[in-house]
């Protein structure tokens, strides 16, 4: 059985829409049972800095306005979280006690933030979202763990939020294109072939 590894951040949106769409395509190719690991990219440690806000803010609209309309329903900048740390470290947890819950909590945790609006630094909701789902509150082996797989992910030189693994494939942000013009904005565009690619490569077998 594949598993499919990918590093990224629970605030980063680009995250939000690749991972979707790779769950989305994988039920739709009848392999529900791979497995999806979402290791820990913490930004604010690759950057130096929390994610800003209004940056996140005007990604989102670029994201709805150009490839995702659907997504990012219910988020609000003003409950956007001051790190992400301890909702990864939460994640960590939550694989501690299988795959199937670590992606369960992994994408709960972007819902929250992305489609409710939750602030998923607060304790409230991160002892709410663990409680939702069995798993218990993470100690400090699984924030040291994620902090090795931020310097794991830099020995397998990740480039960024999100990057795919699979077997000897990997994929930077493989459901999207991405540029920006001579301003600054940026255009987007779903990647659909490249999506389907990294995909055949991982599972073996044409999609």
């Amino acid at each position: 059985m594949a598993v499919i590894e990918v590093y990224a951040d629970i605030w980063c949106p680009f995250a939000h829409v690749g991972l979707g769409a790779v769950v989305r395509r994988r039920k739709e190719m009848g392999r529900g049972e791979e497995g999806l690991r979402v290791r820990a990219w913490p930004l604010e440690l690759v950057n130096g800095a929390p994610m800003d806000p209004a940056t996140t803010a005007e990604h989102v609209r670029d994201l709805r306005d150009q490839v995702a309309p659907d997504l990012f329903t219910g988020f609000d900048p003003a409950h956007f979280p001051p790190t992400t740390l301890p909702a990864l470290a939460l994640v960590t947890a939550a694989y501690g006690q299988g795959d199937g819950t670590g992606e369960a909590v992994s994408l709960a945790l972007r819902h929250a933030l992305f489609e409710e609006g939750r602030d998923i630094s607060n304790p409230d909701v991160l002892d709410g979202m663990a409680e939702a789902h069995g798993v218990t509150a993470p100690s400090a082996a699984d924030e040291e763990a994620v902090l090795a797989e931020w310097h794991q992910g830099e020995a397998r030189g990740v480039k960024g939020s999100p990057h795919f693994f699979c077997g000897d494939a990997d994929a930077f942000c493989p459901t999207l294109d991405i540029s920006r013009d001579e301003e600054g904005h940026l255009h987007l565009h779903r990647n659909v072939a490249l999506l389907n690619q990294f995909l055949a490569t991982c599972f073996g077998g044409a999609t």
